[in-house]
């Protein structure tokens, strides 16, 4: 099981939200790429970053920051946000991103996320608040059952699905294994859990499953709830 940690940008600053608010949003660093160097000298092999401002614009906002991760660190980069068509894609891949994370292109334009897949490396962001799919940020709720979406993509070449249960990011009161599983089990595709990581008990318990490939680290980190070096001790075993 991998762990990725998060930075999420907005404004060229690395903050974190809770329950996807904007106005939530606390800063905790300045400089996001001393962050993601920090990351990798923990021992990391991911980064998961998210445009926030790209998220609501529906376009990339925080260029500078994410190229200034790109030469200053080695780890694989995985960025979503407001990721909409084939030339932003294309954009950040030749950014030096690794690969992309469609999250309401994939309710709204499903057909696109699969022909997509078949050129480049693509992940499905599915965000649920109560069990259904949230667009444009979270700042909509969608009638789609996050699960159903996750049944869509089950054959579609997608190297991954991250769910997040938006109900619980960026609280620190526990990951939610039971509907990772969920996730996982309706597309049979590698699938990794995000939301509400308080602490290394996270880790074990998602690990312990046995059916999550990953699990994304955001807050516990920058609130110090969380030793990574320990963490990723427990997922090399």
């Amino acid at each position: 099981m991998e762990i990725l940690p998060a930075i999420d940008l907005k404004d060229g600053q690395a903050v974190r939200l809770t329950k996807g608010l904007m106005d939530s949003a606390k800063i905790y660093s300045n400089e996001p790429w001393e962050v993601a160097k920090r990351f990798e000298e923990l021992g990391s092999k991911w980064l998961h970053l998210v445009d926030l401002n790209g998220a609501f614009a529906g376009e990339p906002r925080n260029l500078e920051q994410i190229q200034k991760i790109r030469k200053n660190c080695n780890l694989s980069l995985e960025l979503g946000g407001g990721i909409r068509d084939e030339e932003t894609i294309k954009r950040y891949i030749d950014l030096g991103v690794d690969r992309v994370i469609l999250g309401s292109v994939a309710l709204k334009n499903p057909d696109f996320v699969k022909e997509m897949s078949q050129k480049y490396r693509v992940v499905v962001g599915i965000d649920a608040i109560d069990g259904f799919v949230a667009v444009e940020g979270w700042a909509e709720k969608s009638t789609m059952k996050a699960v159903d979406l996750a049944k869509d993509f089950a054959k579609a070449g997608v190297e991954a699905i991250i769910c997040t249960d938006v109900g619980k990011d960026g609280t620190l009161s526990g990951v939610n294994v039971g509907f990772t599983l969920e996730i996982a089990r309706a597309s049979g595709v590698d699938t990794i859990a995000s939301g509400g990581v308080k602490d290394i008990n996270d880790i074990i318990k998602t690990k312990e499953s046995g059916e999550i490939s990953g699990v994304i680290v955001g807050k516990a980190f920058y609130e110090g709830s969380i030793d990574l070096k320990e963490a990723f001790k427990v997922t090399s075993n």
